[in-house]
Order: structure tokens, then C-alpha cells, then sequence
């Protein structure tokens, strides 16, 4: 009998700060609070190595972050480099855009399967000073009650941690956000993926394919279905594979059968790519959107990742969001930590978290607000795709905006477009 189910308190462990999820985004900010010189405690439910429901591919937005972390990225070191999109779709078929050359972005992507992913990061923190705990499964918050501030968890197995501030990284369920009363917004999109994977001859192709229509048959003269697939090549052996589908809110996703979907337009695919034979399950997770979980700091608590639906509702990537958001997240508890817990000054620190959050991506989530209302419609993608492809410059723009990816100082005119646009629109 474990002391929680003895109903006695647990061993307690103190730290400056808790991070809940060895996720990407928990594991970034574990690092860059303990290259800021805190004591770190980072709780993961699971042990490693462990999967999550995840395309595996991962834009330069993300790049950068791990260049930023100082993850050493090349091929040599167990990545497979991809170098922009091939869209498949449209009079043209498929087109390739290669990523853009940016100052502040680099000109390559990478893939890697999150059994692998997530560990390295994890193992990174563990590298630079982070206490790393798994089996650690945080059930509660624990609440001072003369201040009604977070300051500690407990887990299941009746272990606590107790630090002045918790960052919630555990993902779009987010039981601590949850326990803490933050519940999701209903006014902001939610998107819904498949994914599984295949042994195929295309696993080192050097571009993540895209598909902007999903046919159940053979293109134009079967049915188009609602949603976009992809196949991100790993470049062991193995594709991801899958499609998503995003809408207004929760209860406009209605009730789809998006395994069905998959294996019909996977059915559809030419033999020879190895796509229509699944060598796993095929698995499926929900993708909060646009800061559908608010307030993202309250009383000690910061938000980070999915667990504050930092969720492209573009092209439906997190790992970015969640790696960037956890670098704010650290930069606003280090600052609160130096100047002292429990301390006014220390407050506007935290407070400020949200705010720096909303400034560097609230206006492009709001963006996808808008764009998320467009691509709802299979024949308005359909129209899209068969009238914008064919254009590359059209696309070259296109691809800029939905992959997040452009200067937003000293760029070209695209760059100055997009960069005006998501300034002139409130934050999401």
C-alpha cells in the first residue's frame, strides 16, 4: 500500500520551480530555467522512452529552438533534414516549395519519431542541472490557503513537490490547469489528427509531403473529403502518415470516423509508396488551438504548450509553439525568482508572461481564426488548391504564412505583408 492510499503525506522534495510534462515544451523550459541558475524539479507521468500522437515532422521553427537550446541538429547526430513542401493537389499535381532563405529562421527542417525526441530533450535538461522524476503522476495542486497561490503538486503515488512557481506542461487534457479551474474556451478552434506509421521505399525523401484534398479514390472522381494529410519521412525505414482536420470549436468537429478517413485515402495511394499497409496502430489526438485554455499565468501557475492550446490552427503544429511558450515561461519565472517570491515586483514578472505570449503570437493566432472558417469547406479548398497552386508566387506567400514562417523585420514584401497583418488584428 502506497502512503496515498494509506491516506499519510508523502516524501516532500523542495525546488525554486516544478515543471509538470517532460514534453518538448517542459523540457525547454526545465533547461532555461536551469541555465538561469534555479533549482529545477521536472515530473514526467511515463518513463522514457515513451510515445505521443505526433506527426514527427518539424518545420525550421522548430530548428531554430533546438540551435537555440544547443542541440547539436545534423544528420550525423540521428536527424533526417527535410528542405520545404511538396504540396500534392490541383491541375500541377504537386509542387515543390522549398523553405525560405530567412535571417531569422534556418533553411532546414527535421523529423525524428517523439519516442526519440522527447527523451533527448528530456535527457538534455538532466544534462544541464534539472531534476528529472518519471513515474511522477501529478494528481493536484496543492494551494496555500492564506495566499490561494499554487505551491507545490502531489502525485499519485503520494510523492509532493513544493516550489514558489509551477509550470503546467502536461499537455491539452491539462489535469493541473484544470484543477486549478482553467477550463478550455469554447470560441476557439480545436483540431483532430490521425496518425500511423508505414514501411516505405519514400522514408529519406528530403521534402515533407502535404495533401491539400483528400480523395477516398482516385483524385477528381471519388470523394473529397474534409481535412489535409501528410506523410513526414523519418529516415529509418519509416513514414509518418496521417491527416487532420480543424474547425470553429469542438462541437463543430462533429462525429467523424478519421481512422476510417485515413485508411480510405491511404487505400487510394499508389501501391509502390508502401502506404496502404499500416505497420502500427493508428492513433488520434485533439489539437487545442489559438490560447484556448485562459488565463495562461494565474497564481503561481504558468501555462505552457498544449496545455494552453498553443496550437497552429494553420497547419496544426505545437512542437514550435510549446518550445518558444516555455522560453517566455522561463524568462518570466527567473526574473520573478531573482527578484523574490511572494514579492509585488516578483508578480509583475509572472504577469508579464501572458502578455510577452500574446505579443509574439497572439496576432498570428487570430489570423488563423479567420483561415480556419475558409478551409472548414472541402470545395472551398478544392477551389483553392485548383486555382492557387498553379501560381507560384501565390504559394511561395501561402507557404510563408501557414508555416509561421518569415522576417518580421527587413524582409521582403511577402514578409512585410504578412508581419502588418497579424499586427492590425486583435490577439487572439
Amino acid at each position: 500500500m502506497t502512503d496515498a492510499q494509506a491516506g499519510r503525506p508523502g516524501p516532500v522534495t523542495e525546488s525554486d520551480v516544478i515543471v509538470v510534462g517532460a514534453g518538448p515544451g517542459g523540457s525547454t523550459a526545465a533547461r532555461y530555467l536551469a541555465n538561469r541558475g534555479l533549482a529545477v524539479s521536472l515530473l514526467e507521468k511515463a518513463s522514457f522512452p515513451r510515445d505521443k500522437i505526433c506527426g514527427d515532422g518539424l518545420t525550421p521553427r522548430v530548428t531554430k529552438q533546438l540551435i537555440r537550446l544547443g542541440i547539436d541538429t545534423s544528420e550525423a547526430a540521428g536527424w533526417h533534414h527535410n528542405h520545404g513542401l511538396r504540396v500534392h493537389g490541383g491541375p500541377t499535381g504537386e509542387l515543390i516549395l522549398p523553405w525560405p532563405e530567412l535571417a531569422e529562421f534556418p533553411s532546414y527542417g527535421l523529423a525524428r519519431a517523439r519516442t526519440e525526441f522527447d527523451e533527448l530533450l528530456a535527457r538534455h535538461a538532466e544534462a544541464g542541472g534539472v531534476r528529472l522524476y518519471e513515474q511522477a503522476n501529478v494528481t493536484d495542486p496543492i494551494i496555500d490557503r492564506h495566499s490561494d497561490r499554487i505551491v507545490g503538486v502531489r502525485c499519485k503515488d503520494g510523492r509532493e513537490f513544493r516550489a514558489p512557481f509551477v509550470v503546467a506542461a502536461d499537455g491539452n487534457s491539462s489535469r493541473l490547469g484544470l484543477a486549478m479551474g482553467l477550463t478550455k474556451r469554447d470560441d476557439r478552434p480545436m483540431g483532430v489528427a490521425v496518425r500511423t506509421y508505414v514501411e516505405s521505399p519514400r522514408d529519406r525523401e528530403p521534402y515533407l509531403d502535404s495533401w491539400l484534398e483528400l480523395w477516398d479514390g482516385k483524385p477528381k472522381e471519388s470523394n473529397l473529403m474534409p481535412g489535409y494529410g501528410w506523410a513526414f519521412p523519418l529516415g529509418n525505414g519509416l513514414v509518418n502518415v496521417g491527416l487532420g482536420t480543424v474547425a470553429t470549436s469542438a462541437t463543430a468537429l462533429g462525429k467523424v470516423d478519421y481512422r476510417d478517413m485515413l485508411r480510405r485515402w491511404l487505400g487510394a495511394t499508389p501501391p509502390e509508396w508502401g502506404f496502404r499497409t499500416p505497420v502500427g496502430p493508428v492513433r488520434g489526438a485533439a489539437l487545442p488551438m489559438c490560447f484556448n485554455r485562459q488565463p495562461l499565468y494565474t497564481r503561481g501557475l504558468l501555462l505552457v504548450g498544449d496545455s494552453g492550446g498553443m496550437i497552429s490552427p494553420f497547419n496544426g503544429e505545437g512542437i514550435a509553439y510549446a518550445m518558444e511558450s516555455a522560453e517566455l515561461a522561463a524568462d518570466a519565472v527567473a526574473e520573478a525568482h531573482f527578484r523574490g517570491p511572494g514579492s509585488p515586483s516578483a508578480e509583475k514578472a509572472l504577469q508579464h508572461y501572458p502578455v510577452a505570449l500574446k505579443d509574439t503570437l497572439g496576432g498570428y493566432f487570430r489570423l488563423g481564426t479567420i483561415f480556419v472558417k475558409l478551409i472548414n469547406n472541402p470545395r472551398v479548398m478544392h477551389v483553392c488548391t485548383e486555382y492557387g497552386l498553379p501560381r507560384p508566387t501565390l504559394m511561395k506567400f501561402t507557404m510563408k504564412l501557414l508555416a509561421h514562417l518569415y522576417d518580421t523585420q527587413n524582409g521582403d514584401w511577402m514578409d512585410r505583408v504578412i508581419t502588418a497583418a497579424t499586427k492590425v488584428v486583435p490577439a487572439a
